[in-house]
C-alpha cells in the first residue's frame, strides 16, 4: 500500500506539472486569434480596394485622369495607402452617388484627396497648391 502511495504522488506531481503548461499553453495560443470581426473587416477592405482599383480600369475613368494630369499609378498607389475608414467611406459615397455622376463623383473624390495630400506636404503632385507647413 505505501509503495502505491509513493506512486501516486510521483504521478499527481506530473500531471500537476502537465497542467500547468497545458495552461501557460492555452492562454498563450489565444493571445494570437483574430476575431470573426477583425477578419471580415480586412476582407471587405480588400474587396473594396480591389473594386476601386477594377474601377480604374474603364475608358471613362482614365480618359478623364488624363484631362486633369493625374497618372493612374498615382491613383492606384493612393487606393492602396487609404485607411480602412475612408475606403468604406469612399464606398458609401459611391453607393449612394447616381450612376451617371459616380465617375465624375470619383475623379473629385480624388482630386480632393491629392489636393489634401499635397497641402499636408506629403506629396507634390499639383505645384500651384502650396504647403501649408
Amino acid at each position: 500500500m505505501q509503495t502505491l502511495r509513493n506512486h501516486l504522488r510521483y504521478v499527481s506531481f506530473v500531471m500537476a506539472i502537465m497542467m500547468a503548461f497545458g495552461s501557460v499553453w492555452a492562454s498563450s495560443a489565444s493571445a494570437g486569434m483574430v476575431g470573426t470581426d477583425e477578419l471580415l473587416t480586412e476582407q471587405r477592405t480588400d474587396l473594396d480596394r480591389q473594386s476601386l482599383l477594377n474601377m480604374l480600369e474603364r475608358d471613362e475613368v482614365k480618359e478623364k485622369l488624363a484631362e486633369m494630369g493625374v497618372s493612374q499609378e498615382q491613383v492606384e498607389q493612393r487606393i492602396q495607402n487609404l485607411t480602412p475608414e475612408e475606403l468604406s467611406s469612399f464606398e458609401q459615397q459611391l453607393a449612394e452617388a447616381p450612376v451617371g455622376e459616380g465617375v465624375v463623383g470619383i475623379i473629385v473624390l480624388f482630386l480632393l484627396v491629392f489636393i489634401i495630400t499635397d497641402m499636408l506636404c506629403a506629396t507634390n503632385i499639383f505645384p500651384f497648391i502650396n504647403c501649408i507647413r
